[in-house]
C-alpha cells in the first residue's frame, strides 16, 4: 500500500461510513452530503463488525477507497463501569476486524475515531498526544480505552509496516443530534439535558448530578468533529495520533448551570458524592490540528440550543419522555 498525497482529493471516491447510525456516523454522513463522493453504509442487521467472516466478506464485495471508523459500543459512566468485558471485547473485535480488512482489500485511507479517555488519569493538562501510555487509565472506562489505544497501534503498525495511510482522531466529549439521551447509558450532557428538561416539565425544585460537579470536561457539538473529519482525510497522513477539541473546557456544575439555562429551568441541583467523578479533567491539547488550519465554529452555548431544539423536536414525534440509542450503537464515544 502507497501513501496518499496530500491534499487527497474526495472527488469520486467510495467512502464507507462505519458506524453511520450513531451520532457521530450520521454527522460523517451530513458532512460527506457536501462533497461529491459515494457514501456506503451498512447496518448491522446485515454486517456484524464483531465478526471477522462478515466484515471481511462485505469488505471484500464493496471495496471502498476510503473508511471512515465510527462504530463503538458506547456509553456513559455508568455502563462503562458495569460492563467493562462487553466494553474492552466489541469494541477490541470492531477495531481489529475494520482495520485490519481494510488494509487487507487496499483502503486507500482510513481515519478511525478514538476518544480523549484513552490518554492517562492524571495526564499533564492540556494533554498533548505523546501522553498516551504515560500513565493509568481511569478505572472506570478502562475496558474502553484500552480497545482504543490497541486500534490506535494497530493503525500506527500498519503504516510502520506496510505503508498504510491509516490515521487517528481523538475527539473530547461530544454532543448533539443524533446523542443519546437515556439516563441510564448516555454521556453527561445528554443525560443532564434529559434531567433538566424532565424536571421543568414536572415542576421538580431539584435535579440530581453525578458527582461532585467539580470535575471539568472539554466538549464539541458533533457536527465540528465530522468537518475536522473531512479536514484531516484531506490533510493529514501521519502515524501520530491528533488531538481535535475545542481547546476550552469547564465543570459539571457549570455545565448544568448553562443547559439549565438554555431550557429555562430555574430549580437547584444536588451534587451526589456517592457518585463517581471519573478523571479529574480531560482537556486535549488541539495546537496540532489548529496549526495545520482547522478550528471548530459552534460554542457551547448555541451547540447545547441546537441540541435542544432537537431533542425536544424528537420528543414530540416520539410521544414520550425518553430518547434512548441502543448501547450497542455504532458511534464514537466520548
Amino acid at each position: 500500500m502507497i501513501m496518499t498525497a496530500l491534499p487527497l482529493s474526495l472527488e469520486g471516491k467510495r467512502i464507507w461510513v462505519a458506524g453511520h447510525r450513531g451520532m457521530v456516523g450520521s454527522a460523517i454522513v451530513r458532512r460527506l452530503a457536501r462533497e461529491d463522493c459515494e457514501v456506503l453504509t451498512v447496518s448491522r442487521a446485515e454486517v456484524d463488525l464483531r465478526r471477522q467472516d462478515q466484515v471481511e466478506q462485505w469488505m471484500g464485495r464493496t471495496r471502498p477507497d476510503v473508511v471512515v471508523l465510527a462504530a463503538a459500543k458506547v456509553g456513559g459512566i455508568l455502563a462503562n463501569a458495569t460492563s467493562q468485558a462487553d466494553f474492552l471485547y466489541d469494541n477490541l473485535m470492531i477495531e481489529a476486524n475494520v482495520i485490519r480488512t481494510a488494509h487487507s482489500v487496499g483502503v486507500r485511507k482510513l481515519l478511525a475515531l478514538g476518544s480523549s479517555c484513552i490518554y492517562p488519569r492524571l495526564a499533564t493538562q492540556p494533554i498533548r498526544e505523546d501522553s498516551l501510555l504515560t500513565g493509568p487509565l481511569e478505572p472506570t472506562n478502562e475496558g474502553y480505552a484500552i480497545a482504543k489505544i490497541a486500534g490506535i497501534k494497530l493503525c500506527e503498525m500498519l503504516r510502520r509496516q506496510y505503508g498504510a495511510d491509516f490515521i487517528s482522531v481523538m475527539p473530547p466529549n461530544l454532543y448533539g443530534q443524533g446523542d443519546n439521551f437515556d439516563p441510564q447509558t448516555s454521556h453527561v450532557l445528554s443525560a443532564l439535558m434529559h434531567k433538566i428538561h424532565v424536571a421543568k416539565t414536572r415542576g421538580d425544585s431539584e435535579v440530581d448530578v453525578w458527582g461532585s460537579g467539580n470535575v471539568f470536561r472539554e466538549f464539541m457539538y458533533v457536527d465540528d468533529l465530522a468537518d475536522a473529519c473531512i479536514f484531516l482525510l484531506r490533510n493529514y497522513s501521519d502515524g501520530r495520533l491528533i488531538n481535535a477539541g475545542s481547546q476550552s473546557d469547564l465543570t459539571i456544575r457549570a455545565l448544568a448551570a448553562v443547559i439549565a439555562d438554555v431550557i429555562g429551568y430555574t430549580g437547584a441541583f444536588r451534587f451526589d458524592l456517592s457518585k463517581p467523578d471519573g478523571m479529574p479533567r480531560k482537556l486535549m491539547d488541539s495546537s496540532r490540528i489548529a496549526e495545520l488550519g482547522w478550528a471548530p465554529r459552534i460554542d457551547l452555548r448555541a451547540g447545547i440550543a441546537a441540541t435542544y431544539a432537537w431533542y425536544t423536536a424528537n420528543l414530540a414525534t416520539a410521544g414520550g419522555e425518553r430518547i434512548a440509542a441502543p448501547l450497542e450503537a455504532v458511534g464514537a464515544a466520548t
